[in-house]
């Protein structure tokens, strides 16, 4: 792309018309305002990012591009025309895949292509092209239908691009999908960029809008900031310290004993499994006031206990902040901060479970010992061993296939296990008596609530199921209510009702007992930011009250909210710890790189690397080696040599999705 001087955020001002222009586009349904006056541009060649929550307007923003729907006013121009003149030049993966489960690959593909006038000669050219670069050629016969998640959507990605489009959208391309598959797909629109494709992706994830070189954050169909990961984040004005602390619990609440706004350097906490987050204007002042409360100082109440406990242990990390530190801020200017409803616990009851934090009993909440599953001759779980004791969020993770699902049924006694001891609130046997299941409570990623039962019959119906206590009901329900911001809406049925509303009514039914044990399967699925914190501030109140809680989440930027972790590779538990802990024992290091031909030396790397070591991030590559000491400098010469220009390197922190990729490889030995 030609290119002349250099805007605000470092990017070269285009001199070729953007791909994509849109200018105070609206879509109105009704009385509801989906898209609300949006503008912005996407030029060629770039991996565009339009980031937000279900029901912030990405889809509604793309049906329109995509010449499915028709704006209720502004301009929309996709290659300088209407998007509906243009759609033979415009590639659409929808949400739902849009492939035919009952047709194989090749059929699929020679579908697509006849629908979007594909020479047959060329098609067959560009088919083979792109089953190879996706690893689907070794069985074009197969049915679609027959896939894995990830394998799906490298299909539709096929289909997507046989008709070699200019412009192609992704709407939520990986929800559901694995991190390996994930990491593999981002790869892949490196790749589908490189040739020329330019790529605009919806996503709700903010950790996958760091791949992408510019983006807008959309909340309630409006635009609320544009620009590259890196121009976001320097425009918030913030760092990020990482608190360590043996008393986490304590250092937070003397962090909220300060009150808002006392501290003009504090500008967000933010709590995780295993650490704080505080966002600070100034690292030496924000240093300084964490010190003095780790200390025991600053505005703490006297009289309370904590006090008693002075001086507490500290380890602090400097690091940059996160997209979502800049999304929960802008959020923040607009929307006064929630007031958050603490679940109404019954004494009564926590002390019938015996799970209090007072007296938490003696025996594990779940235990698994050399736990194995076989389904024929297939081993689906091998020798699993694990605790989740009282009080602990215990997150289960893996790729697709790894056998996750299965350890789940075995643990919440749903199925029982080929061989080894299973143990669950301190019962060995029996493991599915009704008395016993009242305990637990679980939050099932596709299915909780009753879509043709009103909000309120959902609830009464759990109510039901788990006995609540007749003087407890409405307390439990209208708690409910009030959380899911829907009170008043009782009677509204609940499939109406969008993905984030959905997710926070799933999770209050599944707790509206106060169960010993509760189960969560990707709780915050869609869940905005600022929700999807108060979600996780409500798991923790009951994990603090003893409740045991096992989550499982694809999202491994959701995984740093649990205080121990297990990796399943092929239904083996290959690594298990805190997320700090699993970290800090990660082989090797991260290592940033930019380049002046970016795509060209990542295409470089990638062939001189194994593969699953290197990606792209935005304008700059991720690479991992294990003696950097001694690799580095030989990186260093084998790009001077192929004529690769390299312009900075500096390391940087693993994050979980850094280590889960790693692992998964090291243990299989296989390339992502």
């Amino acid at each position: 792309m030609l290119s002349a001087a250099p805007l605000a955020d470092g990017r070269a001002e285009p001199l070729s018309p953007p791909v994509v222009a849109v200018r105070n586009l609206r879509r109105d349904y009704g009385a509801i305002k989906a898209v609300k006056d949006i503008s912005f541009e996407i030029q060629e060649g770039e991996i565009f990012g339009l980031i937000g929550p279900d029901g912030a307007g990405k889809t509604t923003t793309f049906h329109i591009l995509g010449g499915v729907l028709e704006a209720s006013g502004g301009q929309a121009l996709t290659m300088g025309g209407k998007p509906r003149d243009m759609r033979l030049q415009i590639g659409y993966l929808t949400q739902q895949f849009s492939l035919y489960p009952d047709l194989s690959l090749w059929e699929n593909l020679r579908y697509v292509a006849g629908l979007r006038e594909v020479d047959g000669a060329v098609f067959k050219e560009r088919a083979w092209y792109y089953l190879r670069l996706m690893n689907l050629d070794q069985f074009p016969d197969r049915l679609a239908g027959q896939l894995s998640g990830g394998m799906k959507q490298k299909l539709a990605l096929c289909c997507a691009l046989i008709a070699r489009p200019r412009l192609l959208l992704l709407d939520e391309p990986t929800t559901g999908v694995d991190p390996v598959s994930r990491r593999e797909f981002w790869d892949l629109l490196s790749n589908v960029a490189r040739d020329g494709v330019t790529v605009a992706v919806a996503t709700p994830y903010l950790d996958e809008a760091e791949r992408c070189s510019r983006l807008i954050l959309m909340h309630e169909g409006l635009v609320l900031e544009e620009g590259s990961p890196a121009s976001l984040k320097q425009k918030l004005g913030c760092h990020r310290l990482e608190l360590r602390s043996g008393k986490l619990e304590l250092l937070e609440r003397r962090f909220l004993s300060l009150g808002r706004g006392v501290q003009p350097v504090l500008k967000d906490v933010q709590t995780f499994g295993d650490r704080l987050d505080v966002l600070v204007t100034e690292t030496a002042a924000g240093e300084a006031l964490v010190r003095q409360l780790a200390a025991g100082g600053g505005s703490i109440d006297r009289g309370t206990k904590e006090d008693d406990d002075g001086a507490l242990d500290l380890d602090i990390d400097v690091r940059e902040p996160t997209l979502e530190n800049v999304f929960v801020a802008r959020l923040r200017r607009d929307e006064p901060e929630q007031v958050r409803l603490p679940f109404p616990f019954s004494p009564s009851a926590a002390s019938t479970s015996g799970s209090t934090s007072a007296a938490l009993p003696t025996f594990s909440a779940i235990e698994a010992r050399g736990v194995s599953k076989k389904f024929g001759s297939f081993e689906a779980v091998k020798s699993v061993s694990l605790t989740v004791g009282y009080g602990e969020i215990y997150g289960l993770l893996g790729a697709n296939g790894a056998g996750k699902t299965t350890t789940i049924k075995i643990l919440c006694g749903l199925i029982g296990p080929t061989a080894g001891r299973m143990a669950l609130c301190g019962q060995a046997s029996d493991l599915r008596r009704e008395g016993l299941r009242q305990r637990l409570g679980y939050m099932s990623q596709k299915f909780t609530l009753y879509d043709d039962l009103t909000i309120k019959e959902n609830l009464e119906f759990y109510c039901g199921v788990y006995c609540v206590p007749e003087k407890l009901k409405q307390e439990r329900i209208a708690w409910v209510l009030r959380s899911s911001e829907l009170t008043g809406q009782g009677g509204l049925l609940a499939g109406k009702l969008p993905g984030g509303w959905k997710q926070r009514l799933s999770f209050g039914a599944a707790v509206l007992h106060q169960p010993e044990v509760l189960f969560l399967d990707e709780p915050t699925s869609g869940v905005d930011p600022l929700a999807r914190r108060e979600m996780w501030k409500l798991i923790r109140d009951f994990a603090r009250q003893g409740t045991a809680v096992l989550v499982t989440t694809h999202f491994l930027e959701e995984a740093e909210n649990c205080n121990n972790l297990g990796f399943m590779v092929a239904g083996s538990l290959v690594s298990e710890g805190s997320p700090s802990q699993i970290k800090e024992e990660q082989p090797g290091k991260l290592i940033e790189l930019t380049l002046a031909d970016l795509p060209a030396g990542y295409a470089f790397l990638k062939e001189n690397l194994p593969p699953w070591r290197t990606s792209m991030f935005a304008h700059a590559l991720h690479v991992v080696l294990d003696d950097p000491l001694s690799e580095l400098p030989l990186l260093r010469q084998k790009l001077s040599r192929a004529g690769h220009q390299l312009l900075t390197e500096r390391p940087l922190p693993f994050s979980l999705e850094d280590c889960f990729i790693s692992i998964v490889q090291r243990s299989t030995g296989k390339a992502v």
